[in-house]
C-alpha cells in the first residue's frame, strides 16, 4: 500500500490533475457534437440541402457550454467513484490524492452551473441545458447499480445536440434524428466499455473518438453543400485520439 508520504511525493501538479479529471481528451467529439446539433437545426429552418448554409459564431457560447458540460460530469464521475476507484483504478487522481474529492465535487458543479449561465440568453436552450446538467448528475451519482445507466448517458450526448440547435434555431425532427443516433452510439459505446474494462483499453477511445465521425455523417447528410462543416467535425476523431496519447479519455 502506499504511504501518504509516498502519495504526497508523487503528487501531479494540480493543472495536470485538472486535465485528467475533466477528460479533456474527449472535448472534441463534445464540439463535433455541437456543431452537428446547429447545423441540423440551421438546415431544417433554411433548407441547408439546398443552399449555402453558415453557422453563426454565437455558435462558440454553446461550444463554451458544452465543454463546460462535459469537463463538469467527469469531475462528479470521479467524486462519486472516488471510493470505488481507490480499489479498481488508484492510478486515478482522487485514490492518490492529488486533489480531494471535496474540491472535485465544487469543481464539477462549478462547471455545470457555467454551462448552463452560458446559455441564459436562450430560454429553449438554457431548459435543455439544465435537463442535460441534470441527466448527467443522474448518471454520475447512479451510474455503477443502475441498470439504465447506458441510457442516461447516451441521452446526454443527445441532449447536446437539442440544446445546441436551441441555441439558434429550433429543435426540428431532423436534429432529434441525429439525437436519436447519437444517443443510441453512446449507449452501445457504454455497453461495450462496462463489459469489456480493462480488456477493451483500446477499444473503447477508439468508439469515443468515433462520436465524431457520426456527426460529421449527420451534418453530410442533412446539408450536402455544408461539407467543410463535415470535415471539420471529422477532425474531432484524429484530434481526440491524439489528445489521448497525453491524457487519458476513459
Amino acid at each position: 500500500m502506499t504511504t501518504p508520504t509516498a502519495a504526497r511525493a508523487g503528487r501531479r501538479s494540480r493543472g495536470r490533475v485538472y486535465l485528467l479529471l475533466a477528460r479533456v481528451s474527449n472535448i472534441p467529439t463534445v464540439w463535433s457534437n455541437v456543431l452537428a446539433g446547429t447545423v441540423g437545426a440551421l438546415a431544417s429552418a433554411g433548407g441547408g440541402s439546398s443552399t449555402a448554409l453558415s453557422v453563426p459564431p454565437s455558435i462558440l457560447w454553446s461550444l463554451l457550454a458544452g465543454s463546460c458540460f462535459y469537463a463538469g460530469g467527469m469531475f462528479l464521475n470521479d467524486a462519486f467513484d472516488a471510493r470505488v476507484d481507490r480499489v479498481d483504478r488508484p492510478e486515478r487522481p482522487l485514490p492518490r490524492g492529488d486533489v480531494s474529492v471535496l474540491e472535485a465535487f465544487v469543481a464539477g458543479a462549478l462547471c455545470l452551473a457555467i454551462g448552463v449561465a452560458l446559455l441564459w440568453p436562450n430560454r429553449d436552450a438554457l431548459i435543455l441545458g439544465t435537463i442535460l446538467g441534470g441527466a448527467i448528475v443522474l448518471y454520475d451519482y447512479s451510474h455503477k447499480q443502475n441498470r439504465v445507466a447506458p441510457i442516461v448517458m447516451g441521452s446526454c450526448r443527445g441532449l447536446l445536440y437539442a440544446t445546441a440547435a436551441a441555441a439558434v434555431a429550433t429543435v426540428s425532427a431532423t436534429v432529434l434524428t441525429g439525437a436519436v443516433a447519437v444517443a443510441s452510439y453512446v449507449v452501445g459505446l457504454t455497453i461495450v466499455a462496462k463489459r469489456a474494462g480493462a480488456n477493451a483499453r483500446w477499444l473503447v477511445p477508439v468508439l469515443i473518438a468515433g462520436i465524431s465521425l457520426l456527426d460529421a455523417l449527420f451534418i453530410a447528410a442533412v446539408a450536402p453543400r455544408a461539407w467543410p462543416l463535415a470535415a471539420f467535425a471529422a477532425l474531432g476523431f484524429p484530434l481526440t485520439l491524439f489528445l489521448q496519447r497525453f491524457v487519458p479519455g476513459d
